[in-house]
């Protein structure tokens, strides 16, 4: 266990051969502040007026999905509009680069009146292959994945194995004096600082412990090493260290098949470790979740309020509230508890797979994060 975990977010994804079946295996954390609440809501596609606005122009039809909530990052609304607008990793990767070249980045990253900001890199999958995005400014790089495994966090890792990027990267390289112009162009090394904070050294043991992961299970990964690895504390991967804590995770299966649905899990509570991933299917008339989702605070939500983030206010769901009242149970009794919540996990998994494996309707299946949010609940009280 390392003394001081680093903060940062690790992506993971598995394209086959990587995967042991015939499924692309996305995995997220997020290492947040420990009071920040993470929702699950779904948004359904949606038909916009001819010059309508958002924060950035809209466009006339977005798609429908489901995401994770964290309020009022500038990173989020960029992970917004690509979902919505991009029906492909690939499609989604133009989305975000348009965006990011005609409107930059940065903005409040946390719910707090001291300023704190960061540029960004991207993990963008879907049934074929993924894309890894590292963002400087308005300027990126892209790398196309198209099997194995690959792992992204908090730090450029984007060498000379570039498949795209801004038109203008390299003679800005040039003239900032941070490439010559004269041999190999290795992103990661141009465009990384030559003395980096502490945190970000950090980060590199935790990037490399996450890659060391993928590999062990390299031709076997599944949903359920997906999360064994979302919940690795030795890594740093999972942490919960002074004022932050892992949280917003999340596994995806996206199989190769087109006609199977691609399955979502999520938590919607924090620290993986000590909490249960839920499924959540795609359907036409998905059933409403509202105990994940926080309540509204209208004007008077100081994210609207100028100057923003004066004051705070209870973002906690239900079942947030009752996975913190829980934690104090699992403390004084763990292992009952973990056994009793993995047996529902297990239960959900062994459900999606007969489901993927044809032996049960994928209708059946709409409703499952429904009731596992309520059976959780209820567990808890």
């Amino acid at each position: 266990m390392m003394a001081e975990p680093p903060m940062s977010c690790d992506c993971f994804v598995s394209l086959p051969p990587g995967s042991r079946d015939d499924h692309v295996i996305f995995g997220k954390n997020s290492d947040r502040p420990r009071d920040e609440v993470q929702e699950v809501v779904h948004y359904p596609a949606a038909s916009h007026p001819p010059g309508s606005m958002l924060e950035v122009k809209q466009r006339r039809k977005s798609r429908r999905y489901e995401t994770w909530h964290t309020h009022n990052l500038a990173w989020v609304l960029i992970i917004r509009l690509g979902l919505e607008r991009g029906d492909s990793a690939r499609a989604a990767l133009t989305v975000i680069t348009s965006l990011l070249e005609q409107h930059g980045q940065g903005g409040q990253c946390r719910e707090a009146p001291e300023p704190f900001s960061y540029h960004n890199t991207f993990l963008l999958v879907d049934r074929s292959e993924a894309w890894v995005l590292e963002t400087a400014g308005r300027l990126w790089v892209a790398q196309k994945v198209s099997e194995g495994v690959k792992n992204i966090s908090n730090q450029l890792t984007i060498g000379s194995e570039i498949s795209t990027e801004h038109p203008d990267l390299r003679s800005v390289a040039k003239a900032q004096g941070w490439w010559d112009g004269e041999g190999e162009f290795n992103f990661s090394h141009v465009f990384s600082p030559e003395n980096p904070p502490a945190r970000m050294e950090l980060a590199k043991q935790r990037y490399r412990g996450g890659t060391e992961l993928l590999q062990q299970h390299d031709g076997s990964v599944t949903a359920e090493v997906m999360m064994s690895i979302l919940r690795d504390k030795p890594s740093g991967i999972c942490m919960n260290s002074g004022g932050f804590c892992t949280t917003g995770s999340m596994v995806s299966i996206l199989p190769r098949d087109t006609a199977l649905p691609c399955i979502h899990f999520f938590t919607a509570t924090p620290d993986p470790s000590r909490s249960v991933f839920k499924p959540f299917i795609f359907s036409d008339c998905p059933t409403p979740v509202p105990r994940v989702v926080s309540p509204q605070f209208g004007p008077d939500d100081p994210a609207r309020k100028q100057p923003r983030f004066q004051s705070q206010v209870d973002r906690r769901h239900d079942l947030y509230k009752a996975h913190q009242v829980a934690l104090n149970t699992m403390e004084t009794n763990p292992v009952a508890v973990y056994n009793i919540l993995r047996d529902l996990e297990s239960q959900c998994l062994s459900e999606i797979a007969a489901m993927l494996s044809g032996e049960i309707p994928g209708e059946e299946l709409g409703d499952l994060f429904f009731d596992c949010v309520d059976t959780e609940i209820k567990f808890y009280q």
